[in-house]
């Protein structure tokens, strides 16, 4: 897998709290519902069930049950009752989010693992890239502040993912226009 964060910051993040970090997550996943309510319409029977999502570089996992509107931050996944479990390092998992990414051509190249049920990853995927969430979208801005604030994130992003190794782009983002 490419694009894991240093280890010395991978420590560095063991020391954090979980509560204030679920706390974050939450709201950011409130805000990309609130934008985005049909976020998860897709997923039809799926909606009920919980995806882990597992960013290896970090010492912690996110599982996410869209029908409750509800994300959990666990130290490991350990029993924890999931339909399915998405692991890559944080900065890509990140850039599937955002569109950077396509989730096939990581899951054949082995920067992304998929564990448990496929059709509800299927429909997770399609979901999230139906919304084109962005960060200004994550971050519940206004409108006003959305183009600056997305272009900024880019490049930071893009940034991280050069200095990390992580996989070249090549999700719905960066689609050729069609003609």
């Amino acid at each position: 897998m490419h694009g894991h964060l240093p280890p010395v910051v991978a420590r560095l993040a063991r020391t954090l709290p979980l509560a204030p970090l679920e706390l974050v997550a939450q709201r950011l996943f409130a805000n990309a519902l609130n934008r985005r309510p049909s976020l998860f319409a897709r997923l039809g029977p799926f909606a009920q069930a919980t995806f882990a999502i597992d960013p290896v570089d970090c010492p912690f996992v996110f599982l996410i049950t869209p029908a409750e509107g509800r994300l959990r931050v666990r130290e490991t996944l350990g029993t924890a009752p999931h339909a399915a479990r998405i692991a890559a390092p944080l900065v890509v998992l990140l850039g599937m989010l955002d569109g950077t990414y396509d989730g096939d051509a990581l899951f054949f190249s082995r920067d992304l693992v998929i564990e448990g049920d496929t059709e509800a990853v299927l429909a997770l995927r399609n979901a999230i890239e139906d919304a084109e969430l962005d960060p200004a979208t994550v971050l519940g801005l206004p409108a006003a502040l959305c183009a600056p604030v997305n272009r900024i994130a880019d490049l930071a992003l893009d940034g991280a993912r050069r200095m990390l190794d992580a996989p070249a782009p090549g999700g719905p983002r960066h689609a050729a226009p069609p003609r």
